[in-house]
């Protein structure tokens, strides 16, 4: 499965640069949870919903990657840039 289909079939999308990256552009309907504040957003997001996470480039995403799967979540994907997803948006709710 690619994840244009995990994302169309409710996968929430966590974009994990600062708030100066995700104001300059952003997938519509995406999260702004920069990666160093992963760990306080634990407390609240939905173990249970497909996450694909994005940043610039892929590191970032992939540290968060790293963090969610840690700390339990089910299905958690790095997305890599932002901007290599084309014009999608997302929908899920993430919260618990």
């Amino acid at each position: 499965m690619d994840l244009q289909e995990i994302i169309s079939k409710g996968a929430v999308i966590i974009d994990v640069r600062t708030k100066e990256e995700f104001d300059q552009g952003n997938i519509q309907g995406s999260l702004n949870i920069p990666v160093d504040e992963i760990g306080q957003a634990l407390a609240w997001l939905a173990k249970d919903v497909p996450t694909v996470v994005i940043c610039a480039s892929g590191s970032r995403s992939a540290m968060a990657k790293l963090i969610l799967d840690s700390n339990g979540f089910k299905e958690v994907y790095n997305g890599g840039a932002w901007d290599s997803l084309g014009n999608i948006h997302t929908g899920a709710c993430p919260v618990k």
